[in-house]
């Protein structure tokens, strides 16, 4: 006899708050350099972006596994449905990159062979990095820490695995900001080793322990806006005060999304009913398409005579506003899309 596991209350606060993550995600990659303290502090603020994401993928992943006697087959499901998603962009990005080769009007024979140069199997399958869809080392990073992740769940060493994924994090920090005291011979840190790992194990972590219901969300709230402003300071002293190289997260980044996620853990009810809790909802496809609508809007202002990555506050928003607004709406069109083919077959 099957035994049935307790149906778990739905969390929108995580949906509300991937809302803000995905906005986040943009910004990044729309806004220009942080030469200037605005869009540093900018830059900074918006670092909680993907580890949040990892958190919030793994803790959603032990809630489907954990005493479930049916947890290899949801596991295989879900290693396989990102790795379709995985796979799907990245032909997309790459057919992309080829047509604008090809449409060039010199050297398209020497740019093809330079571009197949870096379509290595290790770029591939484990960096995320070849083509232009630069962000889509978030989802290939995803994949191996669910594979590292359940390994371990298997053998009943999770905590340990939380420990190694710590150590790995720590160590990653030296790759990037603080690679000012001492640099981590690697080519990138932005990988399931150094990252993704870490965090996703940690989500995985917070479903199975009960010990942070103790304290109310309010708490985690102020805690978190403390270790926000701590991660800003932490981001002064590195890059302005000791001319570090760019840091894509910090020590403080451990503590400001851990406490995010509690908040949101204690709040299951917030942006119950939002819209834009249901665009959260569909983070990970604006996330998966927004670098080709960067592309596009680019062009676009250089269609009008605008210059790119400008420090001019208007036309940063609008380039935002426009990447995040087309790239929702494409999303979608490609869900009804699907949606309708299914239905016909």
């Amino acid at each position: 006899m099957t035994t049935l596991r307790p149906i778990m209350q739905r969390n929108y606060a995580i949906d509300f708050i991937k809302f803000f993550a995905i906005l986040a995600v943009v910004i990044i990659h729309t806004f220009p350099g942080n030469d200037q303290i605005g869009y540093f502090v900018l830059d900074n603020l918006s670092r909680f972006a993907v580890p949040f994401f990892f958190v919030a993928s793994g803790y959603l992943f032990s809630l489907k596994v954990s005493d479930n006697p049916q947890s290899f087959a949801y596991f295989k499901k879900y290693v396989t449905k990102i790795l379709k998603i995985y796979v799907s962009w990245l032909l997309f990005y790459a057919s992309y990159d080829v047509i604008r080769i090809l449409l060039k009007d010199e050297n398209v024979k020497a740019e093809l062979i330079k571009y197949k140069e870096n379509l290595t199997v290790l770029n591939l399958l484990y960096y995320g990095q070849g083509t232009s869809g630069y962000q889509l080392w978030f989802v290939i990073s995803l994949v191996w820490s669910i594979v590292i992740l359940y390994l371990f769940y298997r053998l009943k060493k999770v905590r340990l695995l939380l420990v190694i994924a710590f150590c790995f994090n720590l160590l990653g920090l030296f790759g990037q900001s603080y690679s000012v005291f001492d640099e981590l011979p690697v080519s990138t840190t932005r990988a399931a080793l150094y990252i993704s790992l870490f965090y996703t194990v940690m989500g995985f972590w917070l479903a199975l322990v009960q010990t942070w219901q103790k304290y109310t969300a309010r708490t985690y709230f102020y805690l978190f806006c403390i270790f926000t402003i701590l991660q800003v300071l932490e981001g002064l002293w590195l890059q302005k005060g000791l001319d570090s190289q760019h840091g894509e997260y910090f020590f403080s980044t451990i503590f400001l999304t851990l406490l995010l996620f509690l908040y949101a853990l204690r709040s299951p009810d917030l942006g119950k009913g939002l819209f834009i809790t249901k665009i959260g909802g569909n983070s990970l496809g604006i996330y998966a398409i927004h670098v080709f609508f960067i592309d596009m809007v680019d062009i676009l202002f250089e269609k009008i005579g605008l210059e790119d990555s400008t420090h001019n506050l208007l036309q940063n928003l609008v380039d935002t506003f426009l990447v995040f607004v087309l790239s929702y709406v494409a999303y979608n069109l490609i869900q009804s899309v699907k949606d309708v083919y299914k239905n016909k077959t």
